[in-house]
């Protein structure tokens, strides 16, 4: 069960993260700053942290929810999060420089943790974590599937960005995640 908590949580993170707010927060950053290592670090601090506390919400709600309800619960979070990754995202702005004091990687780090709070991977990692019931194969998986979609992003910058088919990858995303409802109805 851990390995494949693992390999969902990286895949539904990476196809969930791919046109996101905070995609573009790390193209945002990457075009400022042009320090790709303290982006990509941050990123990772940002998101252990972050999605850490979605998967001791999502741990909790395991224990606290009875199975049945859990099942459906889940389901309707992953049509839920369907949708949601249908809708065009806005970016989050990053600040134009520095503020003092603060370096490119203090930065990332804060600006991430904030732009991911509520996300839909955020949610994502929480559901994944109470479906699973296996938190630190959830949460590595979720952060290398964020790390996946945004450290491409951030050594290729704007070229990439520009080629990636949004609205397909958006409708991937959803068809992905509704699919995910099916087999967490069909599973116990």
């Amino acid at each position: 069960m851990p390995v494949e908590a693992f390999i969902v949580s990286t895949l539904v993170v990476a196809v969930s993260e791919l046109g996101d707010k905070t995609q573009l927060l790390a193209l945002m950053l990457a075009a400022r700053y042009r320090r790709p290592r303290p982006i990509i670090l941050g990123i990772l601090v940002a998101t252990l942290a972050n999605h850490a506390l979605a998967g001791l919400l999502g741990a909790w709600l395991r224990d606290l929810v009875p199975p049945a309800v859990l099942r459906w619960a889940v389901a309707a979070s992953f049509v839920a999060v369907a949708l949601w990754t249908l809708r065009a995202e806005r970016p989050v702005e990053a600040d134009a420089a520095p503020a003092r004091g603060l370096s490119v990687f203090a930065i990332t780090v804060t600006t991430f943790f904030i732009a991911e709070m509520g996300d839909k991977t955020q949610v994502a990692t929480a559901v994944l974590a109470a479906h699973f019931g296996s938190l630190i194969a959830v949460v590595a998986g979720s952060t290398l599937g964020m790390l996946l979609a945004d450290a491409p992003v951030v050594y290729l910058g704007q070229a990439a960005a520009t080629r990636i088919p949004i609205r397909l990858v958006r409708g991937v995303g959803a068809a992905f995640f509704l699919l995910l409802a099916v087999v967490a109805l069909l599973t116990r």
